[in-house]
């Protein structure tokens, strides 16, 4: 059994850091739980943002501020894609609708078999997915069985035999003004990542972090490259869920890193026992891996996977009301410790949200 509950957060970097807040807040409806900066460049901001009102763990999508970086490039070593989970089909063509409304545009709504999908980007090309609960794993194998056969995707699902027309047309036929609770994000419903070979990095997440491989079927996109789902759920339940699409080395680009592109993302561990299992595993294995790092909110580790991309394992805890109080989580520049005789500075350098 895996130590690993499911997905912490996902870190990517901003270029405007009022203008990142302004999106994901007033246009998302997620709320900003925590205004610090990066603890390893304390002259930049870290924000965090949740789809609830605490900022658990697995609603999370963070932000270093550099305002200085290229725009980045996704490829090998890198996220491709964060999904938030909404509740159903309904939900769904609301967000399509409200998010077109806004002037942005959004593909799909696409069958994924396990769930349906759109698609679009934030103002730095972050490309974000809006995936359904359901219909979950099970629909072409049984749980006890989920990633032990190859599966071809239903050739109408794939790219190329789609009324592409039809899908583009279909939305929510009225503005979608409020974000009412039935249409709230739920959270990260999954992560995908690119990767060079794709059988190692199975070995990877099987080996150092006890994943379950749940699903063994192709890019509907691009044929021609796998895609894999692990989870630390026996089903694979939305947030406990990895994807990778796999490009054999030279077939696809390296991933640079700059603004609109994932830093990092994280896996959850209950608390500092589970914490120090995983990371006694990575170094028997072989794995380069940090010390626990203290990040205010919950303790981190930090390592890379084969092709290069960085991961961490964190805790569930302490949480982000040790410092303010929830019911005004974000408003305040929180520092920790041992940045506060900094504080002057560090409020110079930063631009107000």
């Amino acid at each position: 059994m895996s130590v690993i509950r499911g997905i912490h957060h996902l870190t990517a970097a901003s270029s405007d850091a009022p203008r990142t807040v302004d999106y994901y807040t007033n246009l998302l409806g997620l709320r900003l739980v925590k205004k610090t900066v990066n603890f390893d460049d304390p002259e930049s901001y870290h924000l965090y943002l949740s789809t609830d009102e605490a900022g658990s763990p697995g609603t999370l999508i963070t932000f270093f501020e550099w305002r200085d970086l290229p725009r980045g490039r996704w490829g090998i070593g890198s996220t491709h894609h964060l999904a938030f989970e909404v509740a159903g089909e309904e939900e769904q063509l609301r967000w399509k609708r409200r998010i077109t409304d806004a002037g942005i545009p959004v593909s799909g709504p696409y069958d994924r078999q396990y769930f349906k999908s759109i698609y679009f980007t934030d103002p730095d090309g972050l490309i974000i997915e809006i995936a359904t609960s359901g219909p979950g794993f099970t629909v072409d194998e049984p749980e006890e069985g989920l990633g032990r056969s190859d599966l071809m995707p239903p050739g109408p699902l794939m790219r190329g035999n789609r009324d592409e027309a039809k899908i583009a047309q279909t939305t929510w036929p009225e503005p979608v003004e409020e974000i009412d609770p039935g249409m709230r994000l739920r959270g990260i419903h999954h992560i995908t990542a690119v990767a060079s070979d794709i059988e190692r990095t199975h070995e990877f997440y099987a080996e150092n972090l006890g994943l379950r491989l749940i699903k063994r079927t192709r890019n509907y996109d691009d044929p021609g490259a796998p895609h894999w789902y692990w989870s630390s759920d026996p089903a694979g339940r939305p947030g406990t869920v990895v994807t990778c699409f796999g490009y054999p080395a030279g077939s696809m680009r390296r991933s640079r890193m700059g603004t609109g592109l994932t830093h990092h993302f994280a896996f959850e561990v209950e608390d500092d026992l589970a914490q120090r299992e995983v990371r006694e595993r990575l170094l028997g294995n072989g794995v380069q891996v940090t010390e626990v790092l203290d990040r205010r909110y919950f303790r981190s580790i930090y390592f890379r996977d084969p092709d290069g991309h960085i991961l961490e394992v964190a805790t569930r805890g302490p949480g982000f009301a040790v410092d303010e109080p929830e019911e005004t989580l974000g408003r305040e520049l929180k520092l920790p410790p041992w940045l506060e005789d900094r504080r002057e500075q560090i409020e110079r350098s930063l631009v107000p949200l």
